[in-house]
């Protein structure tokens, strides 16, 4: 069989191929008198062309088996009816011809000769390149492999899932993991910071009085207004806020101490700028409570790894420290002799330490577990504690009031309702103060003896539900501040019991609340979502 092939420099002419004869075995014989089965030629060359993927046109021929140079031909790409048959190709035995990547660089129109290292057209036809075996071989060997590796170590995994038993992890738990992974995936993630027992950085604190506060130190008066929006929004913390604290220096009452359950206290500009000046690492668990010194110049600290820790701002270091046998929950200074505090937490006994010694001075028993709340009254002769107590008879724990020399109890009789009181409070101006009672409510009661509850006035409206909801009176006293379970900032008339304004503070409940101790309308609130709010 022969076809026509047109060729790109005929103008008048059509030239054929050379004359094939057929043999009697069903092959072509071509003029250079090599013998090749029928269909082979075409093959190969269909293959050749498409392989180089562009036409080739002009005069640049190629070189065959005779000494005669033929153009370079278009085949079957005019008309691609001329194509033979499927059926009249010799069955080809041998895979696909692979080819080289790095194809031989194309002939120029401008080029009469074949440039060197092109392989003819005849000699790819008689030559065809065979495929890498090994290396198809060694690949599927490979992939297999990787397979069976990999449906070994699933059904390992599983095998071992069926045996081993899943701890069980408490719900406060998972919930402060899932926050701990929540805050770690902010935006503003904060970078770790060094272990536990490291010294921080001293506090450079400007030896200016902030110019908000300048002009009310040396007001006698100062009344009190509802904050009405946020000046600042505080976000450091890593975990729960439990407490925030205001310096109990007026000059220096644009610093803000706050305590949390992330291992860590900071310690803010809340007043002009809403940074954070310094963060501590001082405590190797939870932080559950830090409270200023009468000076200033040192903060107290306590938390869940049983440590007591005073640290020195301008120095950065511990000026003491102490272990104690349980977890401390509450802190609080004496009023008169700086140098001894009080410590309560998860243990039936108050503690009072003295720092220049060291050691722990007197004890305060009770048949308790937990004390929640210490307050002082009458100028630290006597001071209250409230604990845990829950019970049918607890009207006889639920809050004592202790002499603070001798260690004896004078009344245990204050409290005659089945709830607990999270927080205590006394008010700067009137002989009476506030407990947060789990009951949804604020109760009234005198700081005189018998230290009797006022039935006339309740505070209510916002929700406690187990939580360490904080309250505060303000500094004129006119106002009674408290937080709630549900994320609102609520504020009473302290004559009427009357709600005078409430703030859709947090997302989370609202633990802490504190006014500011020299400007009028400033209100600190933080939270357990971990973020802390200056209203004004």
């Amino acid at each position: 069989m022969a076809s026509l092939v047109a060729y790109d420099n005929s103008d008048s002419e059509t030239e054929t191929e050379p004359a094939r004869s057929m043999n009697s075995d069903g092959q072509k014989e071509d003029a250079s008198g090599v013998t090749r089965p029928s269909g082979i030629g075409l093959v190969s060359r269909t293959v050749d062309v498409t392989k180089e993927g562009a036409e080739h046109t002009g005069n640049s021929p190629y070189e065959d088996s005779g000494d005669q140079r033929l153009p370079l031909a278009r085949i079957w790409r005019s008309h691609p009816g001329s194509c033979p048959s499927q059926r009249l190709q010799w069955p080809s035995k041998e895979p696909a011809t692979t080819f080289p990547t790095s194809e031989p660089p194309r002939p120029s129109l401008w080029m009469s000769r074949a440039p060197a290292g092109h392989v003819p057209l005849a000699a790819a036809c008689l030559k065809p390149v065979k495929p890498a075996w090994d290396t198809l071989r060694s690949s599927s060997h490979t992939q297999s492999k990787i397979e069976n590796s990999t449906r070994n170590a699933s059904s390992s995994q599983k095998k071992k899932g069926e045996d081993c038993v899943i701890p069980y992890i408490p719900k406060k738990l998972r919930q402060l993991q899932a926050l701990n992974a929540e805050t770690g995936q902010g935006k503003e993630r904060e970078t770790p910071g060094p272990p536990a027992g490291c010294a921080p950085a001293p506090l450079c604190v400007a030896p200016t009085v902030s110019e908000f506060i300048q002009p009310y130190l040396h007001s006698q008066y100062r009344e009190t207004k509802v904050p009405k929006k946020v000046l600042f929004h505080l976000q450091g913390h890593r975990g729960p806020v439990n407490s925030i604290q205001w310096c109990p220096v007026f000059c220096k009452s644009h610093m803000l101490l706050s305590a949390s359950m992330d291992k860590t206290f900071k310690v803010w500009n809340a007043v002009d700028s809403g940074h954070c000046l310094q963060t501590y690492y001082v405590h190797s668990e939870a932080v559950r409570a830090a409270r200023w010194s009468p000076c200033g110049r040192r903060i107290l600290s306590g938390g869940f790894d049983f440590a007591l820790h005073l640290t020195d701002l301008e120095t950065g270091t511990q000026v003491f420290s102490g272990q104690s046998d349980f977890r401390i929950t509450t802190l609080k200074f004496h009023p008169k002799d700086h140098n001894v505090f009080l410590c309560g937490g998860f243990s039936s006994e108050i503690k009072a330490w003295d720092m220049r010694t060291g050691k722990v001075v007197r004890g305060y028993k009770a048949t308790i577990q937990q004390t929640l709340d210490i307050l002082f009254l009458q100028e630290g002769s006597v001071f209250l504690s409230s604990t845990d107590a829950s019970t049918r008879d607890s009207a006889d724990r639920t809050i004592i009031a202790w002499d603070f020399r001798t260690a004896a109890k004078i009344s245990n009789q204050i409290f005659h309702e089945r709830y607990t009181c999270p927080s205590l409070a006394l008010h700067p101006r009137e002989p009476v103060f506030l407990a947060q009672t789990n009951g949804n409510y604020l109760a009234l009661f005198s700081s005189v003896w018998p230290y009797r509850m006022s039935r006339r006035r309740r505070y209510e409206g916002h929700k406690v539900e187990g939580y360490a909801v904080g309250c505060e009176c303000s500094p004129c006293g006119d106002l009674l501040v408290t937080g709630s379970a549900d994320g609102r900032v609520l504020m009473f008339s302290f004559r009427t019991a009357s709600r005078a304004c409430t703030l859709q503070g947090h997302a989370e409940a609202c633990l802490g609340t504190t006014y500011h101790p020299v400007l009028p309308s400033v209100l600190g609130t933080c939270s357990w979502g971990g973020d802390i709010k200056i209203w004004h």
